[in-house]
């Protein structure tokens, strides 16, 4: 709960093409400053690069006068800070234009239009993520693991599923929960992995727009009370080169308005719109891969035998693959995506798994056979091998033109060719810096 009277200031933020804060901050907390219309900013502040710059040709700024929108709160309603000194609070909003109409190159919209086609069909998608992240110690020139609290020694090795690494980092993990439940995230598990000083938090499944809200809010949560407690955490995909990648790997399942799962055929196998919605999958990977590996750290995370997917494969219980339908109840057949990196924005991945999923089911595609060794040895179709054919991808795909607004595809085709122009001119020994600072 908030308590109104004590609060200092307000964090007005809504979510930008790179799944970062764009927004004001307010004193106080006044209920008539909420009111819809009141709150306004500039519409091209969603489409910003990393580095918080305008798109240079962007037709959001120059070109049409960088308009403004008005900024409406999201079903989340006004949350508390938990990472900062004084009380503050945090109201995530959306944007909208003049006209009272969601703008489309809002990524939250971008999902909500996806849900909208679901619930056309009498459908609901339900959905949990698996968040990976390091906690890191940074210096002006290295990235190093952090030190442990109680031995004060810096982590040298991975510690797979260790729960001592988790006693050592107890009074961030019991900020982190605390924090969760302020906020309204429900936490299932967390796991130390198999990286140095990497660890993972399992997300409560529930409708795939809360989850992606429970992603996004997670990560900011997770960064600011890392800080918080003298050290730093990272979501980028590949902090070290010798060690596991971050992932945020997406489960969901769908339901019919009778609350069934449409998965489910009693069988091991699953339903053939099971199935569909694997091949719908499948069929966009390539094309999407933009969504899933947005920067080009993100495909040093695509290697061989390194957990992460390479190529358009599926299997059962199978983690060498893009797609993996894991076992258990019959009831909870459920698919994982397991491509996206942990430096994605999670309303645009959400988008692109359910979309793509949700065109294999229209079209009633069927998927190649399954495979039941290792993906990293088969020759399938692969990911975009780099962020500049991603891109293209991204730009050119059919399919992914069914999914996203034009408007969407557009400005963050735009963002992603600056980015990348940018990055050209830093040495890549200095890249990791702008990547811990933003994602």
């Amino acid at each position: 709960m908030i308590d109104s009277e004590k609060v200092k200031s307000v964090r007005i933020a809504a979510c930008d093409l790179n799944g970062q804060m764009r927004g004001k901050r307010l004193p106080g907390l006044e209920k008539k400053k909420f009111k819809d219309g009141s709150i306004r900013m500039p519409i091209s502040a969603l489409n910003v690069d990393i580095f918080g710059a305008d798109i240079e040709d962007s037709p959001l700024v120059f070109e049409t006068g960088d308009q403004d929108g008005f900024l409406k709160i999201t079903s989340r309603g006004v949350l508390p800070i938990p990472w900062l000194k004084n009380p503050t609070a945090l109201a995530p909003v959306s944007m909208f234009t003049e006209h009272e109409e969601p703008f489309e190159g809002d990524p939250r919209h971008a999902l909500e239009r996806i849900m909208k086609s679901y619930e056309s069909k009498g459908l609901k998608a339900i959905a949990a993520t698996e968040m990976e992240f390091y906690l890191i110690d940074e210096r002006k020139t290295s990235l190093l693991p952090p030190i442990n609290p109680i031995s004060r020694q810096r982590l040298s090795t991975p510690n797979i599923l260790g729960i001592s690494e988790l006693d050592c980092f107890d009074d961030f993990f019991n900020d982190l929960q605390n924090g969760c439940e302020q906020i309204g995230i429900t936490v299932q598990s967390i796991t130390s992995e198999s990286g140095c000083g990497q660890f993972e938090v399992t997300l409560k499944h529930c409708d795939a727009l809360t989850a992606s809200d429970d992603a996004w809010l997670f990560k900011i949560l997770t960064k600011g009370l890392a800080r918080k407690h003298g050290i730093a955490a990272t979501f980028m995909a590949k902090p070290y080169l010798q060690d596991a990648g971050n992932g945020m790997h997406i489960h969901f399942s769908i339901i019919d308005r009778n609350g069934e799962n449409i998965f489910n055929n009693s069988k091991n196998e699953g339903s053939k719109l099971l199935t569909s919605a694997v091949a719908g999958c499948l069929r966009c990977l390539r094309g999407s891969t933009l969504i899933f590996a947005p920067f080009a750290n993100s495909y040093k995370r695509f290697v061989k035998d390194a957990h992460a997917p390479t190529s358009a494969q599926w299997g059962y219980e199978n983690r060498t693959t893009a797609i993996r339908i894991p076992g258990g109840d019959f009831a909870s057949k459920r698919i994982e995506h397991r491509v996206a990196g942990g430096d994605t924005n999670p309303y645009l991945v959400m988008t692109a798994v359910l979309g793509s999923a949700l065109l294999g089911i229209e079209k009633k595609l069927t998927p190649i056979k399954p495979i039941a060794n290792n993906a990293y040895s088969n020759s399938a179709e692969k990911l975009a091998r780099n962020w500049k054919d991603a891109i293209n991808y991204f730009e050119n795909d059919k399919a992914i033109k069914q999914i996203f607004s034009n408007e969407l595809i557009e400005n963050l085709v735009r963002t992603k060719r600056q980015e990348l122009n940018k990055f050209k001119k830093i040495e890549a020994k200095n890249h990791w810096k702008y990547y811990v600072a933003s994602i």
